[in-house]
């Protein structure tokens, strides 16, 4: 079955993620809202949060397209590049950049992910 997902539409329970891992400085809270995922398991959609702090993301296996829509946040990368992203704009992260993002207040997204071979 095919699917059309409107996120305004969608009930989806937020879902609390673990920083532990990736926190860099400060104490990031990070929130998803998973509205969409493939019947393989290899798209998802939604909507994302973090709260202040320094955090990675690394993308691993994985391309994610993302488009802000609250916030701002900067984000570093491994060589050193550095672009800050704020509501209204659109990005993608390639298959294993290792971004750091710094967020100075809180910064809000939507987000797809498509998975990659490894």
């Amino acid at each position: 079955m095919t699917t059309l997902t409107k996120f305004s539409d969608c009930r989806t329970q937020p879902v609390a993620k673990d920083t532990s891992d990736v926190a860099v400085s400060g104490s990031p809270k990070h929130t998803a809202w998973p509205h969409f995922v493939s019947a393989d398991g290899n798209c998802r959609a939604g909507e994302w949060e973090s709260t202040a702090g320094v955090f990675n993301g690394p993308m691993n296996n994985q391309i994610e397209y993302c488009h802000i829509i609250e916030g701002e946040a900067r984000i570093v990368t491994d060589d050193g590049k550095e672009v800050t992203v704020r509501a209204g704009d659109g990005f993608v992260m390639d298959n294993g950049l290792n971004p750091v993002w710094h967020v100075d207040s809180y910064v809000k997204k939507h987000f797809v992910i498509v998975a990659t071979a490894s």
